[in-house]
C-alpha cells in the first residue's frame, strides 16, 4: 500500500480548501490520507507531483470534479424544508414580479444544485404559479460534482427523494418507471445544469445583478471561512437589489455581510439584498411553534411574571439598584488612550447600574455596536425598557444580525407585553448565534407560561447544555445577573418540573 506522509496529507487538505473552497478540521485527516491515496492510485502518480499539479496555476479541472465526487456530500430530496419554498413562492416571488413587470423576467440560482432536486422543485412551483403566466423565467443550476449533474440530468428519481413530494404533485409531474420516477419532459427543460465552482471567480456565473433569488443551501458550512467570505460577496453582487438569498438552516450571514436584511417567515430565515428600501412585507406564517397567548389558566406561580420582572426584583439586587454606591465601591477608572468601555462592564458586573448608564453619558456614541449594546443591557436592568428597546432599534440600524440586540429586544419585548415580538427576536437570536444560550432559555420560559410544555422542554433543554459552555462575558452582558450555576440551576429545576431529563 501506498505510503502517504503527514505532510503529504496537509498539503493535500490546503490544496483542497485552495481551489475547492472546502474546510476539513484535525478529525478528518484520516479520511483525507484515504482520498489522497485513492486519486494517487488512480492517476499512477506519487504524491509529490500529483501535489505539485494541485498547488500550481493549471485549472485541473478533470481532477477538481474528481475530488468533489469523493470530498463531498450530496443527499438531497424534492421540497426539502418546504417552508423556504413556501417562503419563496408567497414572499419573494410576488415581490420580484411586481419589481420586473416592466420587463417579465425573472432569473433564479441553484447554486450547489446537487442532482438536481432543489432546482426542479422550483421550477415545479414556477410552473404550477398562476402568478407567472406570460413571464420568462430561467432557473440555472450550477455544481462542481460531475456525476450529481449527469444524474440531474436524466431526472429520474428514486421513491427517496420523493419521500416529502405532495401526492397531487407526483401525480402531475412524474412518471413511474419500474421502482422509479421520471420527471416530465417540461419541468426538465425548464432547468439548466453547468458544471461550476463556487471556490472560484466566474465572470460568466456572477455577473452583476443578475439573479431575482438565489438558494445557495448548506455550501458554505463546508467551506473555509476565505472562501465563505469571497461566495458571499460574489452571491451579493450577483443578486439584483431587493433580490431573495435562502441559505442552509444551520447557515446564516452574520459576520459576513450587512448588505442584506434578515426576513423571518413561514418558520425560516431567508434574506433580502438591502435597495435603501425597508424589507418586503411579509406573509405571516403559520404559528407551529406555539401560541404566544397564554393556553393553560392554570400557568404556574413562578411564571406569573415576566423574565425581565424575575431580573430585576432580584431579592439580592434590590438594595443596589436603588443604593449609591459608597467610594470604595465603584472601580478605579481603566487608564485608557481613548473612551473605554471597560469601566462601564466593571460596573456592570458589581451592579451598579445607574452609575454605568452615567458613565455611558459621557462617552462618545460613536463608539458603535459595542457602546450601543451595553446601554441597552443596562437600560434593561434598570427597569427603563422602552429607552432599551429604542437603543437596540438604533443598534439593529447598524448591524441587522447583532444577535445580542435581538435577544435584549425580545426581553424588552416580552416587558411591554408583546409576545409574539419577544418570540420572533429570540428566534432570530438564536438563529444568528446557535451557541447562545439566553435566547433559548427565554424562549422556553415563554414557552412555559403559554402552556406549550413541549416547546419549553426542547428549548430549556438547549439553554441548559449551551450554558454549561457559554462564554464568561456573555453571561455577564445577558445573564441577568445570575451567575453561571443559577442559570443552570434554573433550567434544571424547569426541566424537571416539566418531566424532562438533562
Amino acid at each position: 500500500m501506498l505510503t502517504i506522509r503527514g505532510a503529504d496529507v496537509g498539503r493535500f487538505r490546503a490544496a483542497v480548501a485552495h481551489r475547492l473552497g472546502l474546510h476539513f478540521d484535525e478529525t478528518k485527516l484520516g479520511f483525507l490520507a484515504d482520498v489522497l491515496r485513492r486519486r494517487l492510485d488512480a492517476s499512477s502518480n506519487s504524491a509529490a507531483p500529483y501535489l505539485n499539479r494541485m498547488e500550481g496555476a493549471s485549472s485541473q479541472r478533470a481532477e477538481l470534479g474528481e475530488l468533489a465526487k469523493a470530498l463531498t456530500v450530496n443527499e438531497t430530496y424534492f421540497f426539502r424544508h418546504f417552508e423556504q419554498f413556501r417562503a419563496f413562492l408567497e414572499v419573494a416571488l410576488p415581490d420580484r414580479i411586481s419589481a420586473r413587470s416592466a420587463t417579465r423576467r425573472l432569473s433564479v440560482l441553484s447554486a450547489g444544485c446537487a442532482s438536481g432536486e432543489e432546482a426542479y422543485s422550483l421550477a415545479i412551483l414556477a410552473r404550477d404559479s398562476e402568478l407567472l403566466t406570460g413571464w420568462n423565467l430561467s432557473i440555472r443550476a450550477v455544481d462542481i460534482n460531475p456525476a450529481m449533474l449527469e444524474r440531474a440530468a436524466r431526472a429520474c428519481f428514486s421513491e427517496w427523494s420523493l419521500r416529502e413530494t405532495p401526492a397531487e404533485t407526483r401525480r402531475r409531474w412524474f412518471i413511474s418507471q419500474g421502482r422509479n420516477f421520471a420527471l416530465d419532459p417540461a419541468i426538465r427543460a425548464a432547468v439548466t445544469f453547468e458544471l461550476h465552482n463556487l471556490a472560484q471567480e466566474n465572470s460568466s456565473l456572477w455577473q452583476p445583478a443578475s439573479y431575482d433569488v438565489i438558494f445557495c443551501r448548506n455550501v458554505m458550512m463546508y467551506f473555509t471561512p476565505e472562501s465563505r467570505q469571497r461566495l458571499v460577496d460574489r452571491l451579493t453582487e450577483a443578486l439584483t437589489p431587493g433580490g431573495y438569498l435562502f441559505l442552509g438552516h444551520a447557515e446564516n450571514l452574520r459576520g459576513l455581510s450587512q448588505d442584506f436584511h434578515l426576513l423571518h417567515t413561514h418558520e425560516t430565515f431567508y434574506y433580502q439584498r438591502k435597495e435603501g428600501l425597508q424589507p418586503a412585507q411579509a406573509i405571516a406564517p403559520d404559528a407551529k411553534f406555539w401560541s404566544p397567548e397564554p393556553t393553560n389558566p392554570r400557568v404556574s406561580e413562578a411564571w406569573a411574571t415576566t423574565w425581565i420582572e424575575t431580573v430585576q426584583h432580584m431579592a439580592r439586587r434590590i438594595h443596589v439598584l436603588t443604593a449609591k454606591p459608597s467610594p470604595s465601591d465603584v472601580p478605579a477608572p481603566v487608564a485608557s488612550s481613548g473612551p473605554d468601555l471597560c469601566l462601564a462592564l466593571e460596573l456592570l458586573r458589581t451592579e451598579h447600574f445607574e452609575q454605568a448608564l452615567q458613565l455611558l453619558e459621557d462617552l462618545d456614541p460613536a463608539q458603535g455596536p459595542d457602546f450601543l449594546l451595553l446601554r441597552a443591557v443596562l437600560l434593561t436592568h434598570s427597569g427603563k425598557i422602552a429607552a432599551a428597546a429604542k437603543v437596540c432599534s438604533e443598534l439593529l440600524q447598524l448591524d441587522e444580525f447583532n444577535a445580542g440586540a435581538h435577544y435584549i429586544l425580545a426581553v424588552c419585548q416580552e416587558g411591554e407585553g408583546n409576545l409574539k415580538g419577544a418570540l420572533d427576536h429570540d428566534q432570530r437570536a438564536a438563529y444568528l448565534d446557535p451557541t447562545f444560550a439566553m435566547p433559548h432559555l427565554h424562549l422556553g420560559l415563554l414557552a412555559r407560561r403559554g402552556g406549550d410544555q413541549e416547546a419549553a422542554r426542547l428549548e430549556l433543554a438547549k439553554a441548559f447544555h449551551l450554558l454549561r459552555h457559554e462564554e464568561a462575558s456573555r453571561l455577564l452582558l445577558f445573564g441577568g445577573g445570575f451567575s453561571r450555576d443559577a442559570l443552570v440551576a434554573l433550567c434544571s429545576r424547569e426541566l424537571d418540573r416539566l418531566g424532562s431529563r438533562q
